[in-house]
């Protein structure tokens, strides 16, 4: 089953069209399941909404680093976030992470909300979606230390170094990939999609960002996550159809809330 595992369909690009539109071109074009992600648990509702709109939507509940320092995201607590998850459709937490590239919230802020929501995690046991960018140390210290060895998760639209690669998947992470494999100079990153192994590895849009080869430059979609599929194929050395296969397992051994028992 091919799988968007991480898509913001709630933001303000898929408004116009409407996303039943957009639902349904993936779905034509193979989509069979969506994940969509909380960046502003102040806006969880409406994450929530389109979740609840399709049976083969889920969601996440998370605070993006970006805006951990928003009075509505740093006031919550781990049980906040706890209570939440006991929703039907919510199936991870994140996204969540550190984000030194721009900054946008004090790093001891943005390491205080991901501590809180690496907690969540082990209370639920639900996974962890995490965003990195230029604090891959401090991503990993952080959780080691405080996932106790026994948080679980993945490492969305993966852009870092082999280094960060390794120790994510020394920790039992899943790395996801994103259209960026598709990009002309994005050769390290293609070398990481061939030494991750295929059992630990998930494909994703990030749309409305990110749009792969032959797309970019487009308002990215769900239904473009077959052309990151297709490249991930293409350096694995194995067929579409297996990496199809291989992808959609690992999104159900990470996300088992998202398993689905009806047909659809």
């Amino acid at each position: 089953m091919l799988v968007d595992s991480h898509c913001h369909l709630d933001y303000p690009d898929f408004a116009e069209e409407g996303v039943a539109e957009i639902v349904g071109r993936a779905r034509s074009a193979g989509v069979q399941q969506m994940l969509t992600i909380c960046t502003q648990i102040a806006h969880f509702d409406r994450i929530r909404a389109v979740a609840d709109a399709f049976p083969y939507i889920h969601c996440t509940v998370g605070t993006h680093p970006h805006h951990a320092a928003e009075e509505a995201e740093v006031s919550l607590s781990t049980a906040d976030i706890v209570a939440l998850t006991k929703l039907p459709k919510v199936a991870g937490i994140g996204e969540t992470g550190l984000d030194y590239y721009y900054d946008y919230a004090p790093r001891d802020v943005q390491q205080r909300v991901f501590e809180n929501h690496i907690a969540a995690g082990l209370e639920t046991d639900l996974p962890l979606v995490i965003h990195t960018r230029d604090a891959e140390e401090d991503t990993m210290r952080i959780l080691r230390e405080a996932g106790q060895g026994k948080a679980r998760g993945v490492m969305h639209c993966f852009s870092g170094t082999k280094w960060l690669a390794e120790q994510a998947l020394d920790i039992g992470f899943y790395i996801s990939f994103s259209g960026i494999i598709t990009f002309k100079k994005a050769e390290e990153l293609r070398e990481v999609v061939r030494r991750t192994p295929l059992d630990r590895i998930l494909v994703e849009t990030d749309s409305p960002y990110l749009a792969p080869v032959p797309k970019r430059g487009k308002r990215n979609e769900p239904s473009f996550v077959v052309h990151t599929a297709r490249m991930v194929a293409e350096l694995k050395g194995v067929s579409y159809e297996d990496i199809v296969h291989q992808t959609g397992e690992n999104f159900f051994n990470l996300f088992g809330r998202a398993r689905m028992t009806d047909s659809v």
